[in-house]
């Protein structure tokens, strides 16, 4: 495990980042055998979410690394044999804990939710949530922009498995979607389409910046490659999270394991392949509470080991940190608006 993590800095960003974590360089820290980590702070304790067989189950630790060695609790079976249960994401909205899923089998693969008023037991039903054009939708996550709530998710455009695009919609409440969705991003970059069919934008986890501005971190191309890495939208100052021209996407991986497809000035990963699929371990999984600039945060993220075959059996959660990198200028060609959007970006470290 990780056995240098150190509570080193006390922080009062709104009043909500209390504990800061600072990392020595060390090898990435192995942790649970699984994919799609999802984990928020609530207090001292680390909550997380993880999907097992036809199921899902929750732990709860002191911190990120003690997370394998806690206690898992089933919170939901499907009982129904839909399908595979896939990447649940655990947020905490208005005192209740949300959970949503993906289920079903190929084309029929749509998003749910269930919720409860404690992390690891007592949760509803399942319920399948009514996003905009009902297709097939991965990896949903909720946050709030702007005193707006937004479900933002990875999806296809029609109904067959062209590629898969990063989608927002608004939110009346954290179980229903209102008004049309709206693609923000698609995998149209050479360096996001090295492996495809499909091409893949899918996890998307948002955070905000130092200056208040909204990021979508996401993953792209295909989870079953070493090529599977992280990547940044950026909204611009002002901009509107509906429309994809106010977004602006770094200009290569910002976390990846290959040299050639890295965003100039980002090096390459030393001791895992393929990191992808993170979570950014935020206070109630609010992005209200995103820390500021300066020292490195809590960062979970699956991958495979270097030396190790690449495949969905041998990932592994890792934690490792991210910090804010300022005036970091993301281009684009032949779209409409500038071409141009200097501001913040990630530094993500094993």
């Amino acid at each position: 495990m990780l056995g240098k993590l150190l509570v080193a800095v006390l922080l009062a960003a709104a009043g909500l980042w209390q504990v800061g974590f600072v990392y020595s360089p060390a090898e990435a820290a192995q942790s649970i055998r699984a994919a799609d980590p999802s984990v928020i702070r609530v207090g001292g304790t680390y909550i997380s979410t993880q999907s097992v067989g036809d199921g899902i189950v929750v732990r709860q630790a002191s911190s990120p690394d003690q997370l394998s060695g806690a206690v898992q609790r089933q919170v939901w079976t499907d009982t129904r044999g839909r399908g595979g249960v896939w990447a649940p994401e655990i947020v905490l909205d208005g005192g209740r804990y949300y959970i949503y899923f993906a289920l079903g089998a190929g084309s029929s693969r749509r998003t749910f939710v269930i919720s409860s008023t404690s992390p690891d037991g007592g949760y509803t039903a399942e319920q399948k949530l009514a996003l905009p054009d009902d297709k097939w939708a991965i990896d949903g996550s909720l946050f709030t922009f702007n005193g707006q709530r937004w479900f933002v998710w990875s999806g296809w455009a029609g109904d067959t498995n062209v590629e898969q695009n990063i989608y927002l919609a608004r939110m009346s409440s954290p179980t229903t979607p209102v008004g049309a969705r709206y693609v923000i991003s698609q995998p149209r970059e050479p360096w996001e389409r090295v492996v495809g069919n499909p091409f893949i934008n899918e996890g998307p986890e948002p955070i905000r910046d130092p200056n208040g501005q909204l990021h979508i971190v996401y993953s792209a191309n295909g989870s079953w490659s070493d090529q599977y890495c992280l990547a940044d939208l950026r909204l611009r100052a002002g901009g509107d999270p509906t429309y994809v021209w106010d977004w602006y996407k770094s200009n290569g991986c910002l976390f990846g394991s290959n040299r050639s497809t890295m965003m100039s000035g980002w090096d390459p990963t030393l001791y895992v392949n393929g990191p992808g699929h993170h979570t950014f371990v935020l206070l109630h999984g609010d992005i209200a509470t995103s820390p500021p600039a300066g020292p490195r945060f809590p960062l979970m993220f699956h991958a495979v080991p270097k030396g190790t075959p690449y495949t969905w059996s041998n990932r592994f959660w890792y934690t490792g940190t991210f910090c804010w990198w300022g005036n970091t200028t993301y281009r684009r060609a032949n779209v409409p608006g500038p071409n141009t959007d200097t501001g913040w970006s990630l530094k993500f470290f094993e």
